[in-house]
């Protein structure tokens, strides 16, 4: 490996892509910190640039301040840390530094916010926005039903492919973060607003496996950026132009409606993919009435 901070960084780019599998869309994100961490670099000391080694905890806690200068969240300065403590992870294990400077920074303390979610009296109303009786329309109305049905992600959603649906079982094979794959149920009203658009499209369950389930223009895979524009127009109506709609709302709906029928947290945790139940659990801070009910039918001394 270069001992060359540029050279470096394309290196980890496409270590955590191909022998890690994370998506496109999460390299990018890893690309945009790990470009603004190096235009600091420049700035700051220009011989760090040749020789990644001579970065200290001081240097990145210099690089901390300077964002939070320029306005930016706590959220977005802590992801751009884990980024940093990423990258030295790599760099300790391929034996070109010998210590993480990164994990001796405190992590900026992130407010975890309340996620934003579709109460379910306006569900009815979310999937029947699309036109049905176009194809463009038939395809968004499969994406809402299974992002709702689901609760996966908009990098899962976007690389599923036709053989990754066991229509039969009504179930999904999904390829999440770090590769692992999971197993998720759906009920019908996705499997038959599936069926209704893979027919438009002249296709079948027996179709290749590798066919993409959804589709942009032709059969080119469908983009991130597409599934989010199209969203983007059901969700803020429903929601009465709300600006953080986004595929991930139709998620939180997902865990906070299972939350609120009693389902288990664990099994909520297993769905969504969570490597963490700490994750899960901003769910529970949705509806704090129903977890005092929980608490209360639950615990001996509740009532």
């Amino acid at each position: 490996m270069k001992d060359n901070g540029q050279e470096t960084i394309k290196e980890f780019l496409n270590y955590i892509q191909q022998e890690r599998g994370y998506s496109s869309h999460t390299v990018l994100a890893y690309q945009h910190d790990l470009n603004t961490f190096m235009d600091f670099l420049e700035h700051y000391d220009h011989q760090i640039i040749a020789n990644l080694s001579l970065i200290d905890r001081q240097t990145i806690r210099h690089y901390l301040g300077r964002e939070f200068e320029k306005g930016n969240s706590s959220k977005t300065v802590s992801r751009r840390l884990a980024t940093i403590k990423s990258l030295f992870r790599y760099l300790v294990e391929a034996e070109v530094v010998s210590d993480n400077p990164a994990i001796h920074v405190k992590t900026p303390k992130v407010e975890k916010q309340i996620p934003t979610f579709i109460q379910s009296n306006k569900i009815d109303d979310l999937m029947n926005m699309p036109d049905a009786t176009t194809k463009i329309g038939k395809r968004d109305r499969a994406i809402l039903e299974l992002f709702y049905a689901t609760g996966i992600r908009l990098s899962e959603l976007v690389g599923l492919n036709i053989g990754s649906v066991n229509s039969d079982d009504q179930l999904l094979k999904v390829k999440g973060k770090g590769n692992k794959e999971r197993i998720v149920p759906f009920g019908t009203p996705a499997k038959s607003a599936l069926i209704s658009y893979l027919s438009k499209r002249g296709h079948s369950w027996v179709s290749p496996s590798n066919t993409p389930l959804f589709t942009g223009n032709g059969e080119k895979r469908i983009s991130v950026r597409t599934v989010q524009y199209r969203l983007k127009i059901y969700l803020k109506a429903v929601l009465g132009g709300n600006e953080g709609a986004s595929p991930h709302t139709l998620r939180h709906t997902f865990g906070t409606h299972l939350l609120d029928n009693d389902a288990d947290i664990r099994s909520i945790q297993e769905l969504l993919g969570h490597s963490s139940i700490s994750s899960t659990q901003i769910y529970t801070k949705v509806n704090p009435q129903k977890m005092k009910k929980i608490y209360k039918d639950a615990h001996p001394h509740g009532s």
